[in-house]
């Protein structure tokens, strides 16, 4: 049971730097998207800069921990004894769906991220502001999944995260069509 706590806090550990780097590259696309509108040579500077720091940000934070993540997850899922029951119980069944929309989130990142480097500017900022969403949404679901150990009673906990962003986004909407009006 030793070492599955050691596969458990790397896990743990990696799935942290995994979210952080899609938070923040997303939060990058927006500003690239935004870099492409600007005048040169404000525009070329700034891609050129945003380029290198989603490339990094990319290989060096987010691929290798999401890779990480995953190894250590499979490692406890399939190679221990506490990975066994966990299998049976249907609240990881629902985890596992949201773990594996969360591959296709990061799929579509991916592809995001190599248009972006190719110039290829194909969504609006907007579009990127709820795109980011969609990590804090699998995010809760996935907590509330393995606080609850419920296949069931996540739901509310993702429901109230969409009704914070609902009320976040009208805040956003007002508070833009204030500074319209300055």
């Amino acid at each position: 049971m030793d070492y599955y706590n050691y596969l458990k806090s790397l896990h743990l550990i990696f799935v942290v730097t995994w979210f952080a780097g899609l938070f923040y590259i997303v939060r990058l696309f927006v500003y690239q998207i935004e870099a492409n509108e600007k005048p040169s040579p404000e525009k070329e500077i700034l891609q050129a800069q945003y380029k290198i720091m989603t490339y990094r940000l990319w290989y060096i934070i987010t691929w290798p921990s999401a890779v990480l993540a995953s190894i250590f997850a499979f490692w406890m899922l399939f190679f221990t004894e506490a990975g066994h029951v966990w299998m049976k119980m249907p609240w990881m069944h629902v985890k596992l769906v949201f773990v594996f929309l969360l591959y296709l989130y990061h799929g579509k990142c991916h592809q995001i991220f190599k248009q972006l480097q190719n110039n290829e500017v194909k969504y609006s900022n907007n579009f990127m502001r709820l795109w980011n969403e969609g990590a804090t949404i699998i995010l809760f679901a996935v907590v509330f999944l393995v606080v609850l150990k419920s296949a069931i009673n996540w739901i509310y906990g993702v429901i109230g995260i969409i009704l914070f962003s609902v009320l976040i986004m009208l805040g956003f909407r007002f508070y833009k069509r204030i500074r319209e009006k300055k």
